[in-house]
């Protein structure tokens, strides 16, 4: 009787730590983002588009997944946003105390990266679907410089700035059976009076190897971000970044 209880919770255990193993799950994953820029920034009677240029982004990801119901799962992103561009003033345009004169040349760069720190729940998890949500603190780092001829001097006027923003994290994942494609989107989301920001993207992910010890999937698909902030440190931004991504991602 005894070696049959043994085995019982022998088998019990066994059964337990596969269940476990199972749900415990680390994924990483890049993206290519071919983002186009739109949009401007200043003060909020006097904002100047300075025609960014378009260019290829990079961002990544973490996520821990974990079998304990009541505590969250974690995923970490890091996304960069560096462009440049210029414009010929058609009135003055003044940033950070500074006033370019209008009728003159103008050039702008513009740097910005944020990380996600993102906590959530999974409310199905299964190869047909999967739908998550939960919340997300986004640290945005950004550095504005704009440079022109003031007074027939070179002049550079910087602004920095650096914060947390709390915004909504939703995701979700399709299976299309018989296949190894997986349609999917994903998304975060905040509105707060005249301040809004959106960040979301949809696309396909193809299952490349699949088995017990590592799954490889590519992605493709369309990412937007839009980022509208008022009165910042005195700044007024309206800018719009949108495109195809292309990506790879691992699952252990």
């Amino acid at each position: 009787m005894k070696n049959h209880v043994l085995f019982a919770a022998t088998a019990i255990a066994l059964c337990s730590t596969n269940v476990i193993a199972d749900a415990i799950g680390v994924t990483v994953g890049t993206q290519a983002w071919q983002s186009h820029f739109s949009g401007s920034f200043g003060k909020l009677a006097n904002q100047q588009n300075f025609n960014l240029d378009n260019k290829t982004q990079g961002s990544y990801f973490v996520a821990f997944e974990h079998p304990l119901p009541f505590l969250p799962n974690l995923r970490v992103s890091k996304t960069t946003l560096d462009t440049q561009g210029s414009a010929l003033l058609a009135t003055n345009f003044e940033f950070d105390n500074t006033t370019f004169s209008g009728n003159t040349n103008v050039s702008s760069i513009y740097k910005q990266n944020f990380v996600d720190y993102t906590f959530y729940y999974e409310v199905f998890d299964n190869d047909l679907l999967s739908f998550d949500f939960g919340l997300t603190a986004r640290h945005l780092k950004s550095n504005i410089t704009v440079s022109g001829m003031v007074n027939n001097v070179l002049v550079s006027a910087q602004q920095t700035d650096s914060r947390y923003i709390p915004m909504l994290y939703v995701a979700t994942e399709i299976g299309i059976p018989g296949t190894n494609l997986f349609v999917f989107g994903n998304g975060n989301l905040l509105s707060i009076d005249r301040n809004s920001l959106y960040d979301y993207q949809a696309g396909m992910r193809y299952q490349i190897v699949d088995n017990l010890a590592v799954n490889v999937s590519a992605t493709v698909g369309y990412r937007a971000l839009n980022l509208k902030l008022v009165n910042v440190n005195s700044l007024y931004t309206d800018l719009s970044f949108h495109g195809v991504f292309a990506g790879l991602q691992v699952h252990f």
